[in-house]
């Protein structure tokens, strides 16, 4: 019997020293993916931005298309003046409060 007991000992080191290197490994990937994850964040943060400035060149550049455009497009040209004044009211009346 007591070389049954022996070689389960045995056994059951090797089964923990395979699950704490399984852990080690897990712990690693976990490192690996969470710098990963951080850099792709940073990326995405870098692209909204990216995006959010292209958006306010291309509004501008529809603007100013529209006031140098035909006499068709200067009904909308007027309605994006009139819209942009507007927010510039309201961004004042915010500065004198």
């Amino acid at each position: 019997m007591d070389s049954n007991q022996d070689q389960l000992v045995i056994s059951l080191k090797e089964k923990m020293e395979d699950i704490v290197a399984m852990l080690e490994k897990s712990e690693e990937e976990r490192g690996k993916l969470q710098k990963e994850k951080s850099k792709l964040s940073e990326q995405v943060k870098l692209k909204t931005v990216a995006f959010e400035e292209l958006e306010r060149r291309y509004e501008t550049l529809k603007l100013a298309k529209a006031i140098l455009g035909s006499s068709d497009n200067s009904h909308d040209a007027k309605i994006k003046v009139n819209r942009i004044m507007r927010e510039i009211d309201k961004c004042i009346a915010l500065l004198n409060h």
